[in-house]
């Protein structure tokens, strides 16, 4: 499967034997993406080749993180000894194919964001606001 970050100057291959992903809802991936949680797909650092490999940030003593400089997409975390890594499912082309299995750092967990199903659902398309800013600047919605 294919990847890579929003501006297109990190791109990866990756080959993925099943659909198992998971949320992390640690402090550090929480400030590093500035996010509640971040979707990951476990893989072996073997299984990705990039073609232009990530920008890194040293994010702790044991770790660091895969990231685009360009356009600050967060791509990968990674222990620094180690032979796995995780790449940020809604990187991959096609995120849909992945299914959340577990929550890793629970103790970090914002409840009140992790079952939304009753939250009214809006489509970008239904926010005129956004529909007119779309376009007036290019003419058609964003794919």
């Amino acid at each position: 499967m294919g990847g890579g970050c929003f501006c297109g100057a990190k791109r990866y291959t990756a080959a993925i034997e099943d659909t198992d992903a998971y949320l992390c809802h640690c402090r550090m991936c929480q400030r590093v993406t500035g996010s509640v949680s971040i979707a990951f797909k476990g893989i072996g650092k073997a299984d990705v080749t990039w073609e232009t490999p990530p920008d890194y940030l040293r994010s702790s003593p044991i770790a660091r993180r895969g990231y685009c400089a360009a356009c600050g997409t967060s791509l990968t975390f990674e222990f620094i000894d180690g032979d796995t890594m995780d790449l940020t499912v809604a990187s991959f082309d096609d995120p849909a194919r992945f299914v959340p299995r577990h929550h890793y750092a629970a103790e970090s967990m914002h409840e009140a964001w992790i079952d939304t199903h009753t939250l009214p659902r809006i489509r970008s398309e239904d926010n005129p606001n956004v529909v007119k800013r779309w376009m007036d600047a290019c003419g058609k919605l964003p794919d």
